[in-house]
């Protein structure tokens, strides 16, 4: 009985310790904390076309919708569309920030076409 018990208890301990290594490793806990500390964040499993990517910056949540589509010699991501839930956050960004968000989506998707949804894409649309 007592050898029972030692085995249901190292069970235990090998779970809590597994759940707490998943935490800790977990990238959307990791968005969670940019989004919190208002730092840069960017999160996507590019090997899953289906899978949206995510992006923190200064406190805003970007989401990423990709696409796949033809290039000259393969299937890859050929057009993205980028939002955020929430557009009243966005005070304070400019252009720039945009553009660094595109090059550093396309660092990961040279083949595709970024589109902004409203109202970034109106502030993008505006040249001057």
């Amino acid at each position: 009985m007592a050898f029972l018990i030692r085995i249901i208890v190292i069970a235990i301990i090998i779970y809590a310790f597994y759940r707490l290594l998943r935490y800790i490793l977990d990238p959307m806990r990791k968005l969670d904390a940019a989004v919190e500390n208002g730092s840069y964040y960017f999160y996507d499993d590019v090997n899953n076309v289906r899978k949206n990517f995510f992006i923190a910056m200064r406190g805003v949540v970007f989401e990423g919708e990709k696409y796949l589509g033809t290039t000259e010699d393969a299937f890859e991501v050929v057009s993205i569309f980028v939002w955020t839930e929430n557009p009243d956050k966005l005070q304070g960004f400019s252009k720039e920030d945009f553009y660094f968000l595109q090059k550093e989506i396309s660092m990961n998707y040279p083949d595709a076409q970024i589109n902004w949804k409203n109202p970034i894409e109106q502030l993008m649309k505006n040249e001057g």
